[in-house]
Formats: C-alpha cells, sequence, structure tokens
C-alpha cells in the first residue's frame, strides 16, 4: 500500500544537471519529512538532502551543498532533488525516504552516473 518510488536517473556528463523525482503514496506525505541518500559500489550510503514537512527547512552535507537542491510539492505527493555541477563523484544510486511517525519508508532507488 505505501509506495515510494525515485525516477529521473540517467547518464550526464560531468559539470551536467539532472533532475531526479520521488512520487510517495499510502501515508500523509505532508506530515512526513523527506530525505535523499545515495550509495556508490563498494560505500556506504551517504545522506544527501533533507527537507521538512512543509518544505521550507532544507539540510546537505558539505559534499552537495550549493550544487545540490531538495523541494516538495504536497499537492502532488513528490520531492525532487535537482543536482547541478555534476561530478563523477556524484555516480551512485540515490533512494528517496521517507519518515512519518515511527516508520521509515524507501524506494528502490534511481541510478546516476557522470561519465563523459
Amino acid at each position: 500500500q505505501v509506495q515510494v518510488v525515485e525516477s529521473g536517473g540517467g547518464l550526464v556528463q560531468p559539470g551536467g544537471s539532472l533532475r531526479l523525482s520521488c512520487a510517495a503514496s499510502g501515508f500523509t506525505f505532508s506530515s512526513a519529512t523527506m530525505r535523499w541518500y545515495r550509495q556508490a559500489p563498494g560505500k556506504e550510503r551517504e545522506f544527501v538532502a533533507f527537507v521538512s514537512n512543509t518544505g521550507y527547512t532544507t539540510t546537505y552535507p558539505d559534499s552537495v551543498k550549493g550544487r545540490f537542491t531538495i523541494s516538495r510539492d504536497n499537492a502532488k505527493n513528490t520531492v525532487y532533488l535537482q543536482m547541478s555541477s555534476l561530478k563523477p563523484e556524484d555516480t551512485a544510486v540515490y533512494y528517496c525516504n521517507a519518515y512519518v511517525g515511527t516508520k521509515n519508508y524507501w524506494g528502490q532507488g534511481t541510478q546516476v552516473t557522470v561519465s563523459s
């Protein structure tokens, strides 16, 4: 019943841009805080971005700050990750996470490859 589905991944050249989407259903989206994580082969899963339930507050690690922007549209039950100035080290599977109450929901991930 609960669904979290990422989309928008693909191949992009260094310096390029890409926008990921995460569509959610089966819970009260407007009550959920949303996060993006990524995981490269052989690496630990890494926190990428946070947005509050209202969309007013955002948080980023230094590795992506100034290049990535998280946003949400509660009317569409969707969270976005706008990625700019992409680097090869951004290559990873990107996962969307929803936290509501005491529950965590994860999507299946979408592959982002930054290469020339």
